[in-house]
């Protein structure tokens, strides 16, 4: 999976979300948003985002009384990463994202995968880039 990943991913300086091309993957890092700048990691040795990933917390697919969103709140929630599916989605290891997978299959998107090993599999390799900070663009 870490291979496919590598190999796919949007290249570094263009975020994810913004397409990257034919063959291109969008990450989708489910964590929460001081995890995915690299500010607090609990769990692993190594904190931050696979580079050119965008921020989608598995919580925001909740609404306040801990419920999935309607479809079409999802639906917009979900459009920064396209309609065509090629998303891989992780967290810190692989389980959160199975949310953010669900709730994308409920929005309509066919066909995003799960990236098995998540954060915790990519930060285990000492080659693997690691980007910190907000998303590019966003100041959250």
């Amino acid at each position: 999976a870490r291979a496919e990943v590598r190999r796919r991913a949007a290249p570094a300086g263009q975020t994810a979300g913004a397409g990257g091309g034919p063959g291109r993957i969008r990450l989708v890092d489910s964590r929460a948003a001081e995890r995915y700048r690299g500010e607090v990691e609990p769990l692993d040795p190594v904190a931050g985002h696979i580079p050119g990933a965008v921020n989608l917390p598995w919580t925001e697919i909740l609404d306040a009384h801990g419920r999935l969103k309607p479809r079409a709140a999802l639906a917009e929630q979900f459009a920064a990463i396209g309609p065509d599916g090629d998303a891989v989605v992780y967290c810190g290891s692989g389980v959160t994202a199975c949310a953010n997978l669900l709730a994308m299959d409920e929005a309509g998107l066919s066909g995003p995968r799960l990236y098995p090993g998540s954060w915790s599999d990519w930060c285990s390799y000492p080659d693997s880039p690691v980007a910190t900070g907000p998303e590019e663009g966003r100041k959250t």
